[in-house]
């Protein structure tokens, strides 16, 4: 991909690109992804291209995300709304195959839920199927300093151990905060103010 870009050969395929690794950690983020998919190879293990093309948008998906979070929408909506228009703007120059829509979105839409470090959520990140995809791309997040390395190391952690230990690994959850309900006068409150008014006259 890098070759392609230094010989002008990509701006049919992935014009995104151009603005992605222009920006230092874009650049470093794509980079590592090309250099792990490069050892997998030397390795003999298995490539998934859905995983590639989610490292190549991921970038444009955060900048896409984060306009939608400042115009004041909720996280996760947000997210969707992004990855949806990302990868139709995209579709647009190169037709990604819809085969690997599946992975794709749950790559991105699994990297939040790697924050929620309480309770029972962990437990099922860890049964989900495209974990270890979603896992791989958090670490290379993580290594192209995009979020903070401890967060990796948690999750190295407590990946490879047993459920006795990642019990003792939980963080506290954080109690939410109850709205009090406002107290809503009914027919019988009203009509005993009305006949305590009524005795008083009397």
């Amino acid at each position: 991909m890098i070759d392609l870009r230094a010989r002008g050969l990509h701006h049919g395929l992935l014009p995104m690109l151009d603005v992605i690794l222009e920006q230092p950690l874009g650049e470093r983020f794509i980079s590592l992804a090309l250099r792990n998919t490069d050892e997998r190879v030397q390795q003999g293990k298995p490539v998934s291209a859905g995983f590639l093309f989610a490292a190549l948008l991921w970038h444009e998906v955060l900048t896409v995300w984060n306009t939608h979070l400042n115009a004041g929408e909720k996280n996760i909506p947000a997210l969707h709304r992004a990855m949806s228009g990302v990868l139709a703007a995209q579709r647009r120059q190169l037709a990604i195959p819809r085969r690997h829509d599946g992975i794709i979105y749950d790559i991105w839409s699994m990297q939040p839920r790697f924050l929620a470090r309480a309770g029972r959520k962990p437990f099922r990140l860890l049964e989900h199927p495209h974990f270890p995809a979603a896992y791989d791309f958090m670490l290379l997040r993580c290594k192209s300093g995009e979020i903070d390395e401890e967060l990796g190391q948690w999750w190295q952690t407590f990946k490879n151990t047993d459920n006795t230990v990642r019990e003792t690994m939980l963080l506290q959850e954080t109690p939410t905060k109850r709205r009090r309900r406002r107290r809503r006068s009914g027919k019988s409150e009203s009509a005993k103010a009305a006949s305590l008014d009524h005795s008083e006259i009397s």
